[in-house]
């Protein structure tokens, strides 16, 4: 019986074979993956990691494939939390499933007058992938406001992880480092403030990546974390490569810290070209880029 027929008959949520990852991506790349799964449950979830690691057959976990490049063919099963979205907010604490968009969060929770999200407002990820990066921007991030995470470990149990046990830094987190756990629901505090000013501050922010950040293509946002009292934008304009072009990927000439699938662009086109950005300006200036987001092979 082949895996995708056993998948199907685990009865653990839906199974797509051979799928497209333009769909499950926001690069939108080319290229496939042998099947996505969606279970529904916390039961189901395990059903599906018990039979894939009994199997040993490669897997990974996506929330919007917002940091992920992917090659051409993904010889694995992803499996992909959309189902975990319940969302429970009580004064300033908000309970909230992985699967959940961290954009619509911050939409939400600033329209109830509950500031600490607002920095998420143009991140297109899910909870769950926003706290397993660390995702931040205007200088604050998940750390900040992520009060527990629970887990389920890789012995199957449910656990829950203080923020301490999270490891936060700067674009990492505990999750990072131990792929294995699964990041299945997120405890957040947030504080009361002026539902004008924030929903304000939205809006401005909003408006500036509008005019600084090419948003009318495909993209995964920042592609290189900024080096210390530096950015990586200004590094790639330095060394001439804005609107440079590798397949269908190309550097924006809106912002350089961003690649953009200009035309049906591969993983392999987006990574070459993040490779080469790296080389050129080690090579140029002697600062290593360090990359945001990740190769899945």
């Amino acid at each position: 019986m082949d895996i995708i027929k056993q998948l199907k008959n685990l009865n653990c949520g839906k199974v797509l074979a051979n799928c497209n990852l333009k769909d499950y991506t926001t690069y939108q790349m080319e290229g496939v993956a042998d099947a996505l799964i969606f279970p529904n449950t916390v039961e189901e979830l395990k059903n599906i990691l018990q039979f894939l690691r009994k199997n040993h057959l490669k897997h990974k976990m996506i929330g919007n494939g917002s940091n992920l490049i992917f090659g051409v063919h993904y010889d694995g099963i992803l499996v992909k939390l959309e189902a975990f979205d319940h969302l429970d907010i009580k004064d300033n604490t908000v309970v909230v499933g992985a699967g959940y968009p961290i954009m619509k969060l911050a939409l939400k929770t600033s329209r109830m007058g509950l500031s600490g999200l607002e920095f998420a407002s143009g991140i297109p990820g899910t909870v769950g992938g926003a706290i397993f990066m660390n995702a931040g921007a205007y200088k604050s991030d998940m750390g900040y406001i992520v009060k527990s995470v629970t887990v389920l470990t890789p012995d199957m149990e449910i656990k829950k992880l203080t923020n301490k046990d999270m490891e936060f830094h700067y674009r990492t987190s505990f999750l990072q480092k131990h792929p294995e756990y699964v990041c299945l629901e997120a405890t957040l505090e947030l504080m009361s403030g002026e539902k004008e000013e924030i929903i304000d501050l939205i809006k401005e922010r909003k408006k500036r990546r509008l005019e600084t950040q090419p948003l009318e293509y495909p993209s995964a946002g920042s592609v290189f974390r900024n080096p210390d009292g530096d950015f990586a934008g200004r590094l790639i304009e330095l060394i001439g490569y804005k609107g440079k072009r590798c397949g269908g990927a190309e550097v924006s000439k809106k912002h350089a810290n961003f690649i953009i699938n200009k035309e049906n662009a591969t993983g392999e086109d987006i990574k070459n070209l993040i490779v080469e950005i790296q080389e050129k300006v080690k090579e140029q200036t002697g600062i290593e880029l360090k990359v945001e987001q990740e190769f899945v092979e």
